[in-house]
């Protein structure tokens, strides 16, 4: 990294690097796609705005197959996979660290003609959210030391790259009323945290208690 990226790192010093050696608490992971990458350093590719630009090519397509199903976002497609990949990933490079999902959701199109309904009846989003925490319970039971998930978002809000253009909520949030309604996701949502918690009162485990060390011989989570 040092030799491609050069001056642009800040510079350590030996008392600065031992300070700041496994001095978080956990690990946040902001997780909403998987894209194709190609190495840019020794292939032809389109180069950056500054220098840590021009390295890396990502794509959602290879040979003219997307690499998942598109989402309202064009930078974001349905790959579940991915969950566990950056989850297992994360745990070798770090040791293992807590981790907590702090976002993952997908997005719905949001038009001044929009079919309020349509975006009501957020089947899309169930089997999003139901795909990606299949994909995390696979990485949990594997011992990933995952201790939360927090799911983007609460409601439809302001984003910052793409303003009200996009609504990511599991509630629908009229922005002339402000009225919100929630959304199908949200009954989904309220059925599988019930069916969970109610195993885990059943169990006689403790939310405190780290999941792995109780439910490695069965299936974490039941999304189906």
């Amino acid at each position: 990294m040092r030799y491609y990226l050069g001056p642009q790192l800040p510079n350590f010093s030996a008392g600065e690097t031992n300070q700041l050696k496994r001095s978080i608490d956990f690990i946040g992971v902001n997780h909403y796609s998987t894209l194709y990458a190609k190495d840019c350093i020794y292939s032809n590719c389109e180069s950056g705005g500054h220098a840590i630009e021009g390295f890396v090519f990502t794509t959602g397509e290879r040979n003219g197959v997307l690499i998942g199903e598109p989402t309202a976002n064009p930078r974001f497609y349905v790959v579940p996979t991915g969950m566990e990949k950056i989850i297992e990933y994360f745990k070798r490079r770090y040791d293992n660290m807590p981790m907590f999902v702090t976002e993952n959701g997908m997005s719905q199109i949001s038009t001044p003609n929009e079919d309020v309904n349509e975006l009501l009846n957020d089947y899309k989003r169930i089997e999003f959210h139901k795909s990606y925490l299949s994909s995390l319970a696979r990485a949990i039971k594997d011992g990933a030391n995952v201790r939360g998930y927090f799911a983007w978002s609460f409601m439809d809000n302001f984003e910052w790259q793409c303003g009200y253009s996009f609504r990511f909520g599991l509630h629908y949030v009229d922005y002339t009323t402000l009225k919100r309604t929630p959304k199908l996701s949200v009954s989904w949502f309220r059925n599988f945290l019930m069916e969970n918690i109610t195993y885990m009162n059943q169990e006689g485990i403790s939310r405190n208690h780290h999941p792995n060390k109780k439910f490695k011989n069965r299936k974490y989570i039941d999304v189906e």
